[in-house]
C-alpha cells in the first residue's frame, strides 16, 4: 500500500507514458482487491 503513498521524487523521469503506465497499474491493482472482496464475501457470507 505504500505504492499510493509516495512522496514524488524529482530525480525520477517523468514522461508520459510512464505516467499512464502508474495509472493502469493503480487500477489493475484496485480491481483486483475488489474482485478478490467480492469472491470472499461471495464465499463466506452468501452461501
Amino acid at each position: 500500500m505504500l505504492y499510493f503513498f509516495r512522496k514524488k521524487d524529482p530525480n525520477r523521469p517523468d514522461n508520459f507514458n510512464l505516467r499512464v503506465m502508474h495509472w493502469i497499474n493503480k487500477t489493475a491493482i484496485i480491481v483486483f482487491l475488489l474482485g478478490l472482496i467480492w469472491k470472499l464475501l461471495d464465499w463466506f457470507v452468501l452461501h
